[in-house]
C-alpha cells in the first residue's frame, strides 16, 4: 500500500472516531458495536478482525474504501481482503512501537494536527465553513483526531527503525538499472533550478509605532483584568496557527523558536506576567507564561504585523527593477548580488539558489508544483539564464517582499537515466530493499501475534500468509 493510501486510512479511521464519539447509545459486546453509518442510521457495526488486543470494525473497512474510491486508489488484489489486511497490517507495527518504547511529542502530533486542519480550512474557504460542514468545533475536531494521529506517527517511526540500517550500494543501482526495460523506468517531470534576491519594503517607524502600543495596550487590559490573553490572541493575533487556540502554543524546546522569542519565553516564570515586547523575523509578539517541563516551555503569544504601505512596496519594486536592469546589462552577476543586496536569509549564504527540502534530503531541483506560486509564475516563461521581472510575495516568514529571479537549469521531463537521476533511482532501489525487510517482518510478526477473523474473509487472497489459521 502507497504512503497517500497509509494517509487517507487513517483520516478515514479519523472519521470513524468522530461517529463513535459523536454518538451516545453505542452498545458494545464481545463483537458487536451499535452506531450510525454515513448513509444507513439502521446499519449494525461488527468486529470482523482482531490483532493481538485490536480490534477492526467493518465501518473503518467501508470507510477505508469509501476514501480509497474518492481518491481513485487501486489495489492490487481484491478490496475486500486487501482494505482489512492493510489495516491489521497498521495496528501490528503500532503495537510494536509500543514494545519497544517509541513515543511521539504532543508537540510534534499538535503540530501534524494543525497542518491537516489548515489544509482543510484552505479546500473550504474559511474556519466557520469547516466547522459548519463537519457540525463540530475545531478544537472538538482536535481532540478527535489525537490518537488517529498519534498511531500515524508511531507506525512510521516503528518502520524507521526497522529499516534504519538497510543501505544501498552503488553498484546495486547499477544493477537494478540494467535489469528494468526502458518503458517501465519512472518518468522524471521537469525541474528546475532558481536563483531569488529578495528586498523586504521599508516599514515605516510610525507603523511600527502603532502596533507596539496595540500590544502595549493589550497588555495593560489584561493586567487590569478586563480581559483575558487568550480571548485577545483569538480577537487580534495574526498567527494563524496558535490564534485559534488563544495563542496557545504546545510544548516546545528553545531550539524551534526564533531566538529573540525563545529568550523572552524561557525568562517567564509567572502565568500572571506578560513580557515586554519582543521583535522577531515574524514580527511583534507579547508573551503569556504557561507551564514548563523540563527543556521544553508552553506560552500563549499575540503576534502582530506591522502593515506594510503601498508606496514602500513601490518603491522597492522600482529598486528591484534597476537591479534587474543591471544584471541584465552584466554589471554584476546574479549571484554576487544575492550574495550582497538579498535579505532572504534561506539563499543569501547559498549565492541566490533556492534550496528544496524533502523527505529525500536537499536539493536544488524543483517541480514547478514544489516552488511557491509567485516565483512558479515568474519563472514559467523564462529561458535558462534569463531574470524576471520583479513580483511582490510573501515569504516563509509570512513577510511581504519583492523578489526577482533568474532561472538557472531546467531539465525537461524524461525517463529516468543512471547519470542523470543517479539520487532517485538509488532512491528507488532503497525503497524496495526496504520493503523487503518491512515485509518479511511483517509475515514474522503475524505468526507471534494472535489473530481472529470473520469467516467472510478465509476465502481471500492475501499479500501475507498466516492470517487464516
Amino acid at each position: 500500500m502507497n504512503k497517500p493510501l497509509f494517509i487517507s486510512l487513517l483520516l478515514c479511521l479519523c472519521s470513524l472516531t468522530t461517529l463513535a464519539q459523536n454518538n451516545d447509545s453505542i452498545i458494545v459486546d464481545s463483537a458487536k458495536v451499535t452506531q450510525p453509518e454515513i448513509t444507513n442510521p439502521n446499519y449494525i457495526d461488527e468486529v470482523v478482525w482482531i490483532v493481538g488486543d485490536e480490534a477492526i470494525l467493518r465501518s473503518e473497512i467501508e470507510i477505508a474504501r469509501m476514501q480509497a474510491e474518492q481518491e481513485g486508489i487501486t489495489w492490487d488484489g481484491d478490496p475486500d481482503c486487501r482494505i482489512p489486511e492493510s489495516i491489521a497490517v497498521q495496528k501490528l507495527f503500532i503495537n510494536q512501537a509500543a514494545l519497544d518504547s517509541i513515543d511521539v511529542t504532543e508537540s510534534e502530533i499538535s503540530q501534524a494536527i494543525d497542518q491537516q486542519i489548515n489544509g482543510w480550512i484552505q479546500m473550504i474557504g474559511s474556519k466557520e465553513k469547516l466547522e459548519e460542514y463537519r457540525k463540530q468545533s475545531i478544537t472538538k475536531m482536535k481532540q478527535e483526531l489525537h490518537d488517529e494521529f498519534k498511531n500515524r506517527e508511531l507506525a512510521q517511526r516503528m518502520k524507521q527503525k526497522l529499516v534504519e540500517n538497510v543501505a544501498v550500494r552503488p553498484t546495486d543501482v547499477r544493477e537494478y538499472f540494467q535489469t528494468v526495460p526502458e518503458d517501465s523506468l519512472p518518468f522524471v517531470p521537469t525541474t528546475v533550478e532558481v536563483e531569488i534576491i529578495t528586498n523586504q519594503p521599508k516599514i515605516p517607524q510610525e507603523e511600527i509605532n502603532k502596533v507596539k502600543d496595540e500590544l502595549r495596550g493589550y497588555t495593560d487590559r489584561v493586567q487590569k483584568g478586563e480581559v483575558s490573553f487568550a480571548t485577545l490572541a483569538r480577537l487580534y493575533s495574526e498567527d494563524p496557527g496558535s490564534a485559534r487556540d488563544g495563542g496557545e502554543m504546545d510544548y516546545v524546546g528553545r531550539g524551534m523558536l526564533d531566538p529573540a522569542f525563545a529568550q523572552a519565553a524561557f525568562n517567564l516564570t509567572d502565568p500572571s506576567k506578560i513580557s515586554k515586547i519582543v521583535e522577531s523575523e515574524f514580527g511583534f509578539h507579547i508573551i503569556q507564561y504557561i507551564d514548563r517541563r523540563g527543556d521544553k516551555i508552553k506560552c500563549r503569544h499575540i503576534l502582530r504585523k506591522p502593515t506594510v504601505p503601498q508606496k514602500s512596496i513601490d518603491a522597492t519594486m522600482l529598486r528591484m527593477d534597476s537591479i534587474a536592469a543591471d544584471l541584465r546589462e552584466g554589471k554584476f552577476t546574479f549571484e554576487d548580488g544575492a550574495t550582497v543586496i538579498s535579505d532572504d536569509k534561506d539563499t543569501k549564504n547559498n549565492r541566490g539558489l533556492m534550496a528544496n527540502i524533502t523527505e529525500e534530503g536537499r536539493t536544488s531541483r524543483f517541480q514547478m508544483k514544489e516552488l511557491p506560486t509567485e516565483v512558479a509564475r515568474a519563472v514559467e516563461n523564462l529561458k535558462v539564464g534569463e531574470i524576471s521581472d520583479p513580483f511582490t510575495m510573501t515569504n516563509s516568514r509570512g513577510k511581504t517582499v519583492c523578489a526577482i529571479v533568474r532561472l538557472k537549469a531546467r531539465t525537461e521531463g524524461h525517463r529516468a537515466t543512471i547519470t542523470e537521476d543517479f539520487q532517485l533511482m538509488s532512491h528507488i532501489v532503497l525503497e524496495k530493499e526496504q520493503a523487503k525487510v518491512l515485509k518479511k517482518w511483517v509475515q514474522e510478526k503475524i505468526k507471534n501475534t494472535y489473530v481472529r477473523i470473520d469467516d467472510r474473509y478465509k476465502g481471500c487472497d492475501f499479500e501475507y500468509e498466516g492470517w487464516i489459521r
